[in-house]
């Protein structure tokens, strides 16, 4: 919802962010790679010292230099479709990790199945839709998008319980389900959206 809303004033800012990057001369398609590194990278160092807030903040900058491949793309006019669907293939996986982490760390498994679930969900809807009818890519404002997700991850289930001392299991396992409840919320947002389109574009009324 918050990149779709407000792309125009958030892009400029990644488009500024993103100038050292550009001055080293990295393509979009490796600063996805490099996000992707990052984020494995620390999503495997969170198996060991079990740090939340430590987690929460290496996920805060590898997300953040993730964010700016686009940014990349459009200043140095090298955007396509195919960065645009690695740049999408990449972000699941950086998912799966960050999940997969969270579910060793606490043996949450079922939750963090669940959380992981709601996001492939959410993008897989439109994506099938698109399979179907033409789509715009940012027409869908719905309300637990990446953006959201990430925002949410990081500051309510990794760091900010630890960091205001009240660390406690049943805290990240209350983020992380309400996380996994908001995620297949927004999937099914997105399905009957896409179900009311794909009918309008049969003929038959919604």
């Amino acid at each position: 919802m918050i990149a779709g809303l407000m792309k125009s004033r958030i892009d400029p800012l990644w488009e500024q962010a993103a100038s050292p990057l550009i001055a080293i001369g990295m393509t979009p398609n490796q600063v996805t790679a490099g996000g992707f590194v990052l984020v494995a990278l620390s999503s495997g160092a969170y198996l060991y010292p079990q740090s939340s807030v430590a987690f929460g903040l290496c996920l805060a900058f590898a997300f953040t230099f993730d964010a700016l491949d686009g940014a990349v793309a459009r200043r140095r006019d090298m955007i396509t479709k195919a960065g645009g669907y690695f740049d999408a293939m990449v972000d699941r996986y950086q998912e799966l990790a960050v999940f997969a982490a969270i579910g060793w760390v606490a043996d949450l498994w079922a939750i963090a199945m669940f959380a992981f679930a709601g996001g492939i969900l959410t993008s897989y809807a439109k994506a099938r839709t698109a399979l179907e009818i033409p789509v715009e890519n940012y027409g869908w404002p719905d309300f637990f998008e990446r953006m959201e997700r990430l925002v949410f991850i990081l500051l309510a289930a990794d760091g900010v319980a630890t960091a205001m001392g009240a660390a406690s299991p049943w805290i990240l396992a209350g983020g992380l389900a309400l996380y996994a409840v908001l995620a297949n919320a927004t999937a099914l947002q997105r399905i009957s959206r896409a179900c009311a389109m794909l009918k309008r574009a049969d003929g038959k009324q919604p």
